[in-house]
């Protein structure tokens, strides 16, 4: 083969061989004291550990990563929480991958919600081993690790002492979350009311585009009352902590309708008619106690 030919076989040949390069931490970002740690079968079900320096069992920050359940990775750690400031203040963190929707899992979004849910109580059985406190675990994230973190704050409990498996014995509860741009409901209904441009949410169920998620609202209605933050809350619920980038503007069309702090404003007064603590945090809103996630979890988190 002459140069000038293997040359231009060697470009366009070039991605077909070429491998993706894993995820990384930002520089600024620890290594952390454990890495990959697997608490499932699949390949996806790993979290990276920091553990905190700590006489007494330390309070726990569980992040987990945003990403549309289709994508992203634990790497993503420092876009929810200031991992220094935690540690700093005697607060371990874990952060998490998981299953995306595109698993088998029915309804799809069961794969990442349960996954998290399995990660926080895998986290609970390593309390002796990490000198963790049980009792002090709250959540961050950002996107869709926004909305699983709410569900993980919402819904029952999924402990079942008499579980074969030890991990699954343990509580799946959190103490608070803290999360930006969250997804706070996974009705189509309420998500077109607050918002009329609203267009996700139903690769959770299977459903495209979102006109047939509206449609098929009423025969899926099991699974939106099981896996919308929205329809889990009770008064028994832990303190949240909603921040967006932007101003809400209720009824009208929104430049962001994913990550609107629509979804905030319809959540809090939700949690609040509940007797749920929530703070709502926007540029140019109300002030409020904390402005960032991080000074939320270090507030709760803290005895």
């Amino acid at each position: 083969m002459k140069p000038i030919l293997f040359f231009i076989f060697a470009l366009i040949s070039q991605p077909a061989f070429a491998k993706t390069k894993p995820p990384t931490y930002s520089p600024g970002v620890p290594k952390p004291t454990h890495s990959e740690v697997r608490y499932g079968k699949h390949e996806r079900n790993v979290l990276d550990f920091w553990k905190a320096e700590s006489k007494s069992p330390a309070p726990v920050a569980f992040v987990i990563h945003g990403g549309g359940w289709k994508g992203g990775s634990k790497e993503r750690l420092d876009r929810f929480a200031d991992p220094d400031a935690l540690l700093q203040k005697g607060i371990s963190i874990v952060a998490i991958n998981y299953r995306y929707v595109t698993s088998d899992e029915s309804p799809p979004v069961k794969a990442p919600l349960h996954d998290a849910a399995r990660a926080l109580q895998f986290v609970r059985s390593q309390a002796k081993k990490w000198n963790i406190d049980k009792k002090r675990i709250g959540a961050a994230g950002g996107s869709a690790g926004a909305c699983s973190s709410l569900w993980l704050a919402f819904h029952d409990d999924l402990a079942d002492p008499k579980n074969k498996d030890p991990i699954l014995r343990e509580s799946s509860r959190l103490q608070c979350a803290a999360v930006t741009g969250a997804q706070t409901t996974l009705d189509p209904k309420q998500m077109k009311e607050w918002t009329p441009n609203s267009k996700y949410g139903g690769h959770a169920f299977g459903l495209h585009p979102f006109d047939t998620f509206l449609k098929k609202r009423k025969e899926i209605m099991p699974w939106i009352k099981e896996y919308s933050p929205y329809a889990n809350v009770t008064k028994d619920d832990p303190p949240i902590f909603l921040q967006y980038k932007s101003s809400p503007a209720l009824g009208q069309v929104q430049k962001d309708p994913t990550h609107t702090s629509n979804f905030g404003v319809k959540l809090q007064e939700h949690c609040l008619a509940n007797g749920v603590k929530c703070e709502l945090y926007y540029p140019s809103g109300p002030k409020t106690k904390h402005s960032d996630t991080t000074s939320f979890l270090i507030t709760h988190l803290q005895k």
